[in-house]
């Protein structure tokens, strides 16, 4: 009888999801039906590696204590975790019903479906017995594809199985504290090669039995190296899922090779009605990487890394400045660090915010830089202030609308209560936390982001004639001849860092110093939603005065010096076309708006640079001048953005120090 009721209950649940997918097809996800876009063919993109599949105990539907990896049996293996009382059909039964047609293909393809496992895993020991996933998988055992279905002997056993996936799970309880049988988790798919390496991971968008089956025969296809070489001539974007990116993206992402240097949610068009989102997904998989190989290692087209006299790398001092990097808890409220302006994925800078945004929300009048390639640098901030990498990292620290720390004393004390920097200072430093350490380890790390060898280096430092396009050629004609780019941008003989170190008033920073609102502002609401709106109503407020028209007036905050009003650093352009938007305050969103700007000379101002003229360049010269800007991307930013993406990011525990714990800061 316990078996019929079973037998119910999961039929109820399937057949609950799969009525409700049919009649709510606006909202159901793509895996249920047709793929609406044509997904590339096999073995014409690459797949990227990122950590080894984690292992740990397991128990199969027939109650067998086993090892997960016993069951990746040399074969290409698809994991998704899972419970069998899920009723969200987005959710457990979505890959349930994807896995479900994945099988039925291979099973069509026999010599392919004997290659690969599927395997569902439940995150509920408790209500998830053998026998219960016995009756889940049942009539699965036909065929040549392998379905196992498994559960745990405990959460003990199930949480570092959970946590080598990077996943995380809720379970949700009534009022009176009893568990209710349902569990909040975001739904993941993970593509496992032969060597046990995460090779791909699905969210709910991209989940679809077409698009798994593609992956799986790049990986099978003897041709590409186990999905690492593509086996026809087409140039990879990104991966099978990324193709309906749009066109003016894909082209910088194939033109610059960094592919993972994207925004979270790609923003043009938005005005149109026919807007559709690229939202990126949260996930953080990674792969680190010798970080102190790339700081001491030659990249072609830069200068050897020279650090201060007293400072030595070190891969124990390179790790605990990536730690404090991104780790949130080193802010005044637990929940900034350096990493929320300065995004990997978006080139160390952040595509998505004019300026930066700060602790509880604060506004900053800054655009946050790319901190790639800044350990070569001698001048640091827009302004110029700071002239070492090691006095720089206090700025962000101690400013009250970024992390907002207090003083250097409160930091130095909270990084001695937090557990897990127990002895970290001293096996880099040999001492405890302080000041200088503290610097020099948030420097260590900055020091070992070198990114090179971009496509331009291999072409005019590595004589590869054609490295870039012709299109790109002709701008590097302009760059250095019509454009007068080199006057500011500069390029030695041996390197190019594309800086003067200079400071200069282009004008940008007048104009949004006497910018004033229009009468009539149009705001949008929603893709091709526009409103009009009255500024009257705010304008005149003292309150928005610095939002509206923020006198920031660069070097001569710091000198006094009239003269300099305006004024602020030539920034690098190494890795350009993944750090938009650009200037000092973020007003210009694209590469070619750049170029727009300086072709007209800039702003008018009384102590506007005299290098600031206009061009006269052509609609043409316009466009090979920013085909050139793409081809300065270097090589190694994905393999930068993996390792980021492989570092912890501080989650506050019970054990840190914060004001409603037991281990709170005593004054």
């Amino acid at each position: 009888m316990e078996r019929v009721k079973l037998y119910l209950s999961l039929f109820f649940v399937m057949f609950c999801a799969v009525s409700f997918a049919q009649r709510t097809e606006y909202s159901i996800a793509p895996g249920y039906n047709q793929l609406n876009f044509t997904a590339p063919e096999p073995g014409t993109y690459t797949l990227e590696k990122y950590n080894l599949a984690s292992n740990g105990n397991i128990i199969d539907a027939v109650g067998n204590k086993r090892q997960l990896h016993d069951l990746f049996d040399d074969k290409i293996v698809l994991l998704n975790f899972m419970y069998t009382t899920c009723t969200d059909v987005n959710g457990c039964p979505l890959a349930t019903a994807v896995f479900h047609k994945v099988r039925n293909l291979l099973n069509k393809d026999p010599q392919l479906g004997k290659e690969v496992s599927l395997i569902s895993m439940s995150f509920d020991p408790e209500n998830d017995s053998p026998e219960v996933m016995k009756l889940y998988g049942y009539g699965t055992d036909k065929g040549v594809v392998d379905w196992n279905f498994l559960t745990t002997s405990s959460f003990e056993d199930l949480n570092p199985i959970l946590d080598g996936y990077g996943q995380r799970i809720l379970k949700e309880y009534d009022e009176e504290g009893n568990y209710i049988g349902s569990i909040s988790h975001i739904l993941r798919v993970f593509l496992i090669d032969k060597n046990k390496t995460v090779r791909n991971i699905y969210s709910v968008s991209y989940l679809h039995s077409d698009v798994l089956i593609n992956d799986i025969k790049t990986l099978v296809d003897p041709r590409t190296k186990n999905g690492t070489i593509e086996s026809s001539s087409l140039e990879p974007i990104l991966v099978a899922s990324d193709e309906s990116l749009p066109n003016s993206l894909e082209s910088i992402l194939m033109a610059s090779g960094a592919s993972l240097a994207k925004p979270g949610d790609y923003k043009e068009g938005y005005t149109s009605k026919d807007y559709t989102t690229q939202a990126q997904s949260l996930e953080r998989i990674g792969k680190a990487t010798d970080l102190l190989a790339i700081a001491t290692e030659k990249h072609l087209g830069l200068p050897e890394l020279k650090t201060p006299d007293g400072t030595t790398l070190t891969r124990e001092k390179i790790a605990l400045g990536r730690k404090m990097f991104f780790d949130r808890r080193l802010s005044h409220t637990d929940t900034i660090s350096c990493a929320i302006c300065h995004v990997p994925e978006m080139g160390f800078a952040h595509n998505e915010l004019r300026t930066a945004v700060g602790t509880e929300g604060r506004s900053v009048p800054r655009n946050a830089p790319t901190v790639l390639n800044v350990g070569l640098l001698a001048r640091f901030f827009h302004d110029g202030r700071e002239s070492s990498l090691e006095d720089q990292v206090w700025g962000p620290i101690l400013n009250h609308d970024e992390m907002a720390i207090p003083s250097p004393g409160y930091l130095i004390n909270k990084i001695k209560a937090i557990p897990d920097y127990n002895n970290q200072f001293e096996k880099a430093y040999g001492a405890p936390p302080n000041m200088d350490n503290i610097s020099r380890a948030f420097a260590a790390y900055q020091y070992s982001l070198l990114s090179a060898n971009s496509a331009f280096d291999r072409w005019y430092y590595g004589k590869e004639k054609n490295a870039i396009s012709y299109e790109a050629q002709k701008g590097f004609e302009i760059f250095t001849g019509k454009g007068a780019c080199v006057s500011c941008h500069l390029i030695n003989d041996e390197f190019a860092l594309f800086t003067d170190e200079k400071l200069h008033n282009t004008g940008i920073g007048y104009e949004a110093s006497m910018y004033v609102e229009p009468p009539v502002k149009k705001l949008i609401l929603a893709p091709g939603v526009e409103i009009d709106v009255d500024t009257s109503s705010y304008k005149d407020d003292s309150r928005f005065r610095d939002e509206i028209a923020p006198n920031d007036l660069g070097l001569y905050t710091i000198t006094q010096d009239p003269n300099d009003r305006w004024k602020f650093r030539t920034p690098p352009l190494r890795n350009v076309a993944i750090t938009a938007p650009y200037m000092h305050n973020g007003a210009l969103s694209t590469l070619r708006e750049v170029v727009e700007f300086y072709n007209k000379g800039g702003v008018k101002n009384e102590v506007l640079s005299p290098l600031m003229f206009p061009l006269n360049l052509s609609e043409k010269e316009v466009d090979y001048l920013v085909e050139f800007l793409k081809t300065l991307t270097g090589s190694n930013v994905d393999e930068l953005i993996l390792d980021a993406k492989a570092a912890p990011i501080g989650e506050i525990s019970l054990n840190d120090p914060n004001w409603f714990h037991e281990n709170k800061p005593r004054y």
